[in-house]
């Protein structure tokens, strides 16, 4: 007796489930799944695009880090006289901020680096031509560098 109500109930589901589903037009269905690929692609291009936009700035943030510590390197090689050594060591920080704000994506914080590598190219030039550079403009460029870091 009960396993021929079982069978009823599923045969009356199966029924009910064959009604719904053919009063309802294929279209409705195929634009679902449109609607669904649609919605699919934009979710991945978003993790796509925060992704790389995280991997610009790690890459922004660790070329802060190797200028500010080439320029307090530099800074310590003015104290000692070495204004060869320093030369070298505000060069090797502008290459290393010249490299990471050179894939082409132009914002704020690309373009505040770029100030700092147009302000340690030119202490670098100054201390090349035999000037002296004041260690007051270098802790500007430092602060400057930490502005940034702390963004």
């Amino acid at each position: 007796m009960w396993k021929f109500l079982g069978v009823v109930v599923l045969m009356a589901a199966s029924a009910g489930a064959g009604y719904y589903f053919g009063q309802r037009p294929v279209g409705t269905l195929q634009r679902t799944v449109s609607d669904l690929q649609q919605s699919v692609k934009d979710v991945s291009q978003n993790a796509l695009d925060t992704a790389m936009g995280i991997e610009r700035d790690l890459r922004r943030r660790q070329a802060l880090v190797e200028a500010k510590s080439r320029l307090v390197q530099a800074k310590s090689n003015i104290f000692e006289r070495n204004f060869g050594d320093a030369a070298k060591e505000l060069a090797e920080g502008v290459e290393a901020l010249e490299n990471a704000t050179k894939d082409g994506k132009s914002d704020d914080a690309t373009k505040a680096a770029q100030e700092i590598a147009g302000l340690l190219k030119h202490a670098r030039l100054d201390l090349a031509m035999g000037k002296t550079v004041p260690l007051k403009k270098l802790d500007e460029i430092q602060i400057g560098i930490d502005r940034l870091l702390n963004k």
